[in-house]
């Protein structure tokens, strides 16, 4: 019997993934290749997310947080395109970023990706296209066909080269799912509309035509049936169209075809339907090959799997499904299944299938037979994988017999394969031998051309001889690569060798096929070797390598340019080709390398290297660019006498500071060229370098006593240098090479020398000219310094130069210093005569005052002020002198203008105060007034003066805290200065009030005011003062300022009493506005300051004012007065505050007296929120007639926010009306609800169709007891998972649970029906009808959530449904544990022992094991034997030994054994030594070694049976306890065991100690047997002694006669030896020649020999047995 011609199976349950259920459906989740899965989910936690799934490794799925309309997956990439209403976006995954994005102006109500890099998009009226290659916006193709107007889009196909589209779309009608396709066709640019529900494309080889034709296929079914179309459109290729009929099921009732998927590798079409069932059919005879329902659920989505070359769909359940064909089986089912040969011959050639070749043999064998080669040639090329095209049959055709006047049957034959399409190789190298031979090239070259020659060396070589170029295509097609090459540089086409071998991967010997390009055509070599180097993936060749074969052949110049180009880039790792590609050129060609050194092309050289060959090569500026040691940079500098200064100063920039002085010390050392140039060039050089510091060069200079270097290098920078010691050694330098003008403009211009230093360097030098000194010392005030040094050394008139005429400012100084020095006071006078105006007067003063001398000046003084001389300095001075002589000092004070107050009054104050008075007023000095005064009690001229003074500075320095005679200056000033002043004086006055307020002395300014305004003066009607002193009465004196306000007049009363009552003065404040008739003010400080409400309302009755009851309603308003406020707003008339008083009335619930207000408001306010709340009065007042009156009327009301308030605060008569008048729907349900009106409540519900509605309404149907109405909002409710537990728990907790199962078996039926019901109907089986939930459970168990159900049958006991669950679920390890836990009802031994199989937790097999020794222990054995592999056998024994049943597993114990483990081992050896099966146990130790041998030795040892001893001296034996394993022999008197054991041990004392035994227990036999068997361990003299003691010497004798024997013959064995040796040294000794014997060599006083074969040891003085003591030779 056949099998199957197709494999179908569960690939992926994707709910396993947890991707929630509710998304497997044709708007979640897309599959647009075989290589992911997208699916739209939303979570749980009701989130929306995009998973995508590969499907090669779907395990490890990948979400993102995106909401999307849809998303689709790129067929090939990680690519992702979503939708959110017109907005698409494609992006990619791995690169993670945004790819394209466009917003479509049209509603899009399908895409899909056609290839992988087109999207389509179908919008209401039309098809796009959107490609990624480009920045393009989607692209229209055509406009959809009118009969695809109102259906729902299922698919868009399209042939691979997009020249034929079909849009594929269903729609209901009359009770049919009808299909309709807009067939479209780019190139016409037509559409044409079909009856069609599923449809695609593909490409297919007509037999005999010359191209593929264009498939296209597409089925339908209608009322009469169902049909499936084969055509061909576009450009005919002879394809002959079918129509076939399409077969469904009767059980397929509303069946139609959703998918089609073509296979062109077996020419087979798919055709899947809704309800699940494939349709396999022959695309070129359109017979039907198979049909089986694949899917229990409905399919909703496939795709065309590559790999298998069948289709994957996924159904609502969520399983990913792989159906394919049978390679197999499908040949033989269509042959024999089908009995339809001729479709299995055609399928079985065309794809390579086998199942056939009898047939074909069969056939082929006729056509022979007949002589009908060419027909026979025909069949061979259509054999399926070409079995019968094989050396064989050209054998068997060129053996045939030839027809005269005709073709060889060979010919015949490759004739009708060359009908049938192309020759295998064996066959081309047959035809092509003749075709050569007779030169028929062009035949060649056409069946070339027409592919109908299989291309490979062997015909290459066989062409290659006629026809070079068609060899090179031969070995081209047939990926002959080094056969490719070797012609290619044949003939000169060298560059095309690196093209070819990148193409085709074909890595050559490059260096091999480089040196033979060099050596053929060497000027192809330069062009390949680039093109080497330069391969996109990187050099093909060695870059060294190159150079190595460049040089080979001398070819320095093309390697240069070659180097020059790979090394551009100038990388670090190509140091090493570098320096090659200089020292090349450095030896070959300096210039160039000169050249390329220029350029700085290159930095990572080897520069010792090339600096080297550039020294010897004669380019020593090189050498020294790259000479790093300074020793190499000072030879090449010294020798080298052709550098350029130019360079070298540039070089010498380049170094390190030390380097560069190392060097100029080295040119000023071997001065060796003319004229000095060493020195110019290390001034050059001194001077540029940047880091060379001066003090360096000065010292180097200073080193060679070279001041002209000096001199020349500091002149270069002196003039930019801030250096002192720079400019002080340019002085010296000048100074010591004669260069005074350059000393002098040095010390009279620079900033920057030492000053101290440089004075007494000039002081040493005694120059000629003293102006350098004069200089220093007047710039740096060194004065005295040079005053004194010219006094001492009697240069006087250098004195006199420097004061009359370089610097006369100094005069006084001089002066002063030549009266120290007692000079003639004449020559002094004279002097200063002399200096004239040109020194300043207040030094000169200064000078003779601090020397008592001021006099000496008086005539120079009068002589200034005679000549109109106005300078202070002067005048001060004669005033000086004019006080101190008492001559009209009074006179000279008040009438000379020019002399300075400070200082002179500062000079009179403790000669004379009242003079100083008089000079500080005149000058206006206040502070100093002030100082004074104070100091001499003057207070009353004080505050006169000040008074007068109007100074605002002055004032507070008077008035300050820190002056301590504050007080009797203000006491002064307000009795005395103050009275004295009259309107003239209102300035003064001003100022002063102003400054004693600025000082915040209130009491004083409050004194002050009083004086003004209470008493008789020129200021009692000022209003500023008046203000002035309400206020500072507010701050200092509130009790005075009642009194103040009934005595003044004509003060600025609304802005004091409102400082009067921020500063809590209210009664105050209230008397100035009732005083002055401000009643809104006055009332507001009743109700806001004082808060005296009565007395405000008694204020507002006399002003009888409406904004007065205004403010008074508010504060009655804010003190709850509501009934009086709202009496008061009416007086008022004012709405203003509406929103407050409606929030106090419905605080106090006063709704009668709010009707009143509102309705006054309303006729001044048109405000949504009084039309509201005067809508809700009329509810809280049950004046619902008045209410539904306003409603139907003009109104600004919230109705809708009325009703909902009305609701909750249970006005439902209210509230119904409102809601009605609104047709809120869901409210008017929950109203009706609240009113018992259920039926009107459901057909508002019907009305509003929400969740919610349906809820509340059900509930109450159900507390209503109304279940009939409760299941009609049930229904709508239950198909909401989010509602389903809800729904549960409110009729589980009344009680209703048989209506609550009805309900919800009601709802399996529905078509929104989802997992949850199916999963909470199991839940409510398992609690309240256990007998329907097997059934249920069998029937649904893809549709349930089966975490949530087996908690329930855990919860509620149900324990064989939980095992069921576990098995289904494939869950072995809880199924196994639910039987053992709870056997009675769960249990059974075959269903256990399969499950058990499948549990890999080695914790739940070991509770199996002891379940087993429990419950059921006479199948123990048969559990652990069928357990065997996944058992820790180690830890089974444990558990067995421990629940002392290790009995009960012999059977599994010996099973096992064969593993060699040792518990197994240990456990059954324990077995058989307590069943005393010795047998078994010997059997046991003998074979398996994985035990505690000693162990059990020890305890067998004392055994009471002799045969578990003598397996205890065994074991011994086996663990090498020689001794004991012999004893125990010993002791059981079992010789031959002993011997065997004395035997193996290899141990001398054992084998003697038991031949010594057998000796005194008198045991010939035994003794003689161990002489036999341990002969090789016993020692002869031992022995000896032995046998000799027990006069055994008779049994010895056999031992010691073999001994002597084998001892005689390895005695003549080493004097053999011996007189080798001897024989050797003597010939040693005559060949020495009489050199000393070396230690060692076989002298007579050396050791020689060693242990030989015999355990002795030779030597010169014989031999001794190395069993006896040892013995020490002579070395």
């Amino acid at each position: 019997m056949t099998g199957l011609p197709i494999r179908f199976q569960e690939l992926l349950q994707l709910s396993s993934l947890g991707i929630n259920p509710q998304s497997f459906s044709f708007n979640s989740l897309t599959l647009e290749s075989d290589k992911f899965a997208c699916v739209r989910e939303i979570s749980a936690e009701n989130h929306s997310c995009v998973t995508i799934v590969d499907l090669e490794k779907p395990q490890t799925p990948t979400k993102f947080p995106v909401t999307a309309e849809s998303a689709i997956m790129n067929p090939l990439e990680k690519v992702l395109a979503l939708r959110a209403g017109n907005h698409l976006q494609v992006f990619n995954i791995d690169q993670k970023k945004k790819l394209k994005e466009h917003v479509m102006t049209d509603q899009v109500v399908f895409w899909k990706w056609i290839n992988n890099t087109t999207i389509a998009i179908v919008t209401k009226t039309a098809v796009f296209h959107w490609s990624l290659d480009n920045t393009n916006s989607p692209s229209k193709i055509f406009d959809r066909h009118p009969a695809l107007a109102d259906t729902q889009i299922m698919n868009y196909r399209t042939n691979s080269s997009l020249t034929w589209l079909v849009l594929i779309g269903i729609a209901q009608r009359d009770e049919m799912i009808v299909g309709n396709l807009q067939l479209y066709s780019t190139e016409r640019q037509l559409s044409q509309n079909l009856e069609g529900h599923a449809a695609a494309f593909t490409n297919y080889q007509v037999t005999g035509a010359t191209g593929l034709s264009t498939i296209f296929s597409f089925a339908t079914r209608n009322a009469n049936g169902g049909k499936l179309f084969i055509i061909e459109v576009g450009e005919s290729k002879g394809f002959q169209k079918r129509s076939v009929d399409f077969y469904f099921p009767p059980d397929a009732e509303g069946d139609f075809p959703v998918s089609m998927q073509i296979s062109q590798k077996y020419g087979i079409i798919y055709v899947i339907t809704k309800l699940g069932y494939i349709h396999l059919f022959d695309l070129e005879t359109g017979t039907t090959i198979y049909m089986v329902r694949f899917s229990p659920h409905v399919v909703f989505v496939t795709t065309f799997n590559t790999s298998t070359n069948g289709v994957l769909a996924v159904n609502r359940s969520g399983q990913l499904l792989s159906v394919s064909v049978d390679e197999a089986n499908i040949i033989p089912y269509i042959c024999k299944t089908l009995q339809n040969v001729a479709l299995g011959l055609s399928l079985a050639s065309r794809a390579g299938l086998s199942g056939a070749e009898p047939l074909f043999q069969e056939i082929f064998t006729k056509s022979l037979q007949a002589g009908n080669f060419r027909e026979a040639g025909k069949i061979a090329a259509t054999s399926p994988r070409g079995f019968l095209r094989t050396a064989q049959t050209i054998l068997r055709l060129q053996s045939a017999p030839q027809t005269q006047g005709q073709l060889t049957p060979l010919l015949q034959y490759f004739g009708g394969l060359l009908d049938a399409g192309p020759l295998n190789k064996i066959e081309t190298l047959e035809i092509v031998r003749p075709v050569l031979q007779q030169g028929k090239i062009p035949i060649l070259e056409k069946w070339l051309a027409d592919n109908k020659l299989e291309c490979c060396e062997e015909l290459g070589d066989a062409i290659r001889t006629q026809d070079v170029k068609l060899a090179l295509h031969v070995y081209y097609k047939a990926e002959v690569h080094a056969k490719v090459v070797a012609i290619l540089v044949e003939m000169g086409q060298s560059d095309k060798v690196v093209d070819y071998c990148i193409k085709t991967s074909y890595n050559p010997d490059w260096s091999t096929l480089l040196r033979n390009i060099i050596s053929v055509q060497p000027q192809t070599a330069v062009s390949f070797t680039t093109a080497l180097l330069n391969a996109p993936q990187g050099p093909l060749l060695d870059i060294s390598t190159v150079v190595d074969i460049f040089l080979e052949k001398n070819l320095i110049k093309d390697i240069t340019g070659i180097l020059l180009d790979v090394l551009r880039p100038d990388r670090p790792e190509d140091g090493a080709l570098q320096t090659r590609l200089l020292e090349v050129n450095l030896q070959h060609a300096p210039a160039v390398a000169d050249a390329i050194l220029g350029n700085e092309m290159f930095h990572h050289y080897d520069q010792k290297k090339i600096a080297v060959l550039s020294e010897r090569v004669g380019l020593p500026h090189r050498a020294l660019e790259h000479y790093q040691d300074i020793n190499d940079i000072k030879r090449v500098v010294i020798n080298n006498q052709g550098l350029k200064p130019e360079f070298l100063v540039n070089y010498f920039m380049q170094l390190k500071p030390e380097d560069v002085l190392e060097c100029l010390r080295d040119l000023l050392k071997h001065n060796v060229r003319p004229q000095n140039h060493n020195l110019n060039l290390v001034v050059r050089v001194a001077s540029k370098h940047p880091e060379l510091t001066p003090q360096q060069i000065i010292s180097l200079f200073e080193s060679f006593n070279s001041f002209e270097g000096m001199f020349a290098y500091l002149t270069n920078i002196v003039n930019y240098s801030q250096e002192p010691d720079v400019h002080y050694k340019y002085i010296e330098a000048a100074a010591k090479v004669g260069n005074f003008s350059e000393v002098e403009r040095i010390c009279r211009d620079s900033k920057y020398y030492d000053p101290e230093k440089t004075k007494n360097f000039l002081k040493e030098a005694r120059l000629s000219d003293q102006t350098p000194l004069i200089i220093v010392c007047d710039r740096f005030d060194f004065i005295t310094d040079l005053i004194k040094y010219l006094y001492n050394t009697n240069q006087f008139k250098a004195i006199e130069t420097y004061t009359q005429k370089i610097n006369p400012a100094n005069a006084p100084e001089v002066v002063g210093i030549l009266l120290d020095l007692d000079y003639n006071e004449d020559s002094i006078k004279s002097l200063i005569t002399g200096v004239r105006n040109q020194c300043s007067v207040e030094d000169l003063v200064a000078q003779v005052e601090n020397r008592n001398r001021l006099k000496i000046i008086r005539p120079w003084l009068e002589s200034r002020a005679n000549e109109g001389n106005v300078d202070a300095a002067t005048h001060n001075a004669l005033a000086k002198i004019s006080i101190d002589t008492g001559i009209n000092s009074e006179q000279f004070l008040k009438t000379n203008q020019y002399y300075d107050s400070r200082v002179v009054g500062k000079y009179c104050e403790d000669r004379d105060p009242q003079l100083a008075l008089l000079v500080y007023k005149r000058g206006q000095c206040d502070k100093e007034l002030v100082e004074m005064s104070n100091k001499h009690s003057l207070f009353k001229p004080q505050a006169r003066y000040v008074l007068q003074r109007q100074d605002q500075d002055l004032w507070r320095l008077v008035l300050s805290n820190e002056n301590e005679y504050r007080n009797k200056f203000l006491e002064f000033l307000i009795n005395s200065a103050i009275p004295e002043c009259t309107k003239s004086n209102t300035e003064e006055v001003s100022i002063a009030v102003q400054a004693i307020m600025n000082a915040d002395l209130p009491t004083y300014l409050i004194s002050l005011l009083e004086k003004l305004l209470l008493e008789p003066s020129d200021f009692r009607e000022t209003k500023s003062l008046k203000n002035l002193l309400l206020l500072t009465a507010i701050k200092a004196e509130p009790s005075k300022l009642m009194g103040y306000i009934q005595k003044l007049d004509g003060y600025d009363s609304l802005d004091i009493a409102e400082i009067a009552i921020k500063s809590n003065l209210f009664e105050e404040a209230f008397e100035m506005h009732r005083k002055y008739k401000h009643h809104v003010q006055a009332i507001q400080v009743l109700v806001d300051n004082i808060k005296d409400i009565d007395r405000a309302h008694e204020f507002a009755k006399q002003v009888n004012l409406p904004e007065v009851y205004s403010i008074l309603a508010k504060a009655q308003l804010d003190e709850k007065l509501i009934k009086e406020s709202i009496n008061s707003y009416l007086k008022a008339n004012d709405p203003e505050n509406f929103l407050e008083v409606i929030k106090a009335c419905k605080e106090g619930s006063l709704f009668e007296d709010l009707i009143r207000y509102l309705q006054m408001c309303r006729k001044k306010l048109k405000e949504k929120v009084i039309d509201s709340e005067l809508l809700y009065t009329f509810a809280k007042t049950d004046r619902n007639s008045d209410l539904e009156e306003f409603i139907t009327q003009s109104n600004y009301a919230e109705v809708q926010e009325i009703g909902d308030r009305c609701y909750n605060e249970g006005l439902y008569e209210s509230a119904r009306l409102l809601f009605d008048n609104v047709s809120n729907f869901p409210r008017l349900a929950s109203t009706l609800v609240k009113l018992h009106q259920y039926s009107a409540a459901v057909d508002a519900a019907r009305k509003a169709n929400n969740t919610r509605t349906w809820k509340e309404v059900n509930k109450a149907c159900v507390d209503a007891k109304e279940f009939r109405l409760a299941q009609l909002c049930g229904i709508n409710i239950i198909i909401n998972s989010d509602e389903l537990q809800d729904l549960i728990f409110y009729y589980e907790s009344r009680g209703h649970t048989s209506e609550l199962i009805a309900l919800m078996e009601a709802g399996l039926g529905n078509d929104r029906a989802h997992a949850g019901i199916f999963t909470e109907l199991a839940v409510l089986y398992c609690k309240y009808s256990p007998e329907k939930l097997l059934n249920h459970l069998k029937n649904f168990h893809s549709r349930l959530h089966v975490s949530k159900v087996l908690r329930a049958c855990e919860k509620y006991q149900q324990w064989a449904e939980l095992t069921y669950l576990y098995v289904q679920s494939n869950d072995p390890e809880n199924a196994a544990v639910t039987m053992m836990t709870y056997p009675e009802q769960a249990w059974n031994h075959a269903s256990f022992l399969e499950t058990l199989q499948n549990v890999p937790i080695a914790e739940i097999v070991m509770r199996a094991i002891r379940f087993y020794l429990s419950e059921h222990p006479l199948l123990l054995n048969e559990l652990l034997i069928h357990l065997k592999k996944k058992l820790d056998h180690t830890r089974t024994v444990q558990l067995l030994i421990s629940e002392d049943k290790l009995a009960l597993a012999r059977d599994y114990l010996v099973d096992v054994q064969n593993l060699n483990n040792y518990a197994v081992n240990e456990s059954l050896n324990g077995l058989y030594l307590e069943e005393e099966d010795y047998d078994s146990l010997r059997r046991s130790v003998e074979t398996y070694d994985a035990i505690d041998s000693i162990r059990l030795a020890n305890t067998l040892k004392n055994h009471e049976l002799i045969e578990f001893r003598r397996i205890a001296a065994l074991l011994f034996k086996k663990n090498k306890k020689w001794e004991e394993s012999v004893e125990l022999s010993k002791k059981d008197s079992l010789w031959a065991d002993a011997i065997a054991a004395a035997a193996s041990s290899k141990e001398t004392t054992i084998a003697e100690g038991l031949l010594r035994y057998f000796a005194e227990r008198k045991q010939p036999n035994d003794f003689v047997n161990v002489l036999y068997t341990c002969y090789d361990l016993l020692r002869p003299d031992v022995v000896v002694e032995i046998s000799w003691r027990h006069q055994y010497s008779d049994f010895a004798m056999p031992y010691l006669a073999q001994f002597l024997r084998e001892y005689v013959t390895k005695v003549d064995r080493l004097v053999s030896e011996s007189d080798q040796k001897l024989a050797a040294s003597k010939s040693a000794e005559e060949n020495s020649l009489g050199q000393p014997p070396t230690p060692g060599s076989g002298s007579a006083s050396g050791f020689v020999g060693g242990f030989d074969e015999s355990g002795f040891q030779n030597n010169t003085t014989g031999w001794v047995s190395s069993s006896l003591p040892s013995v020490y030779f002579p070395q």
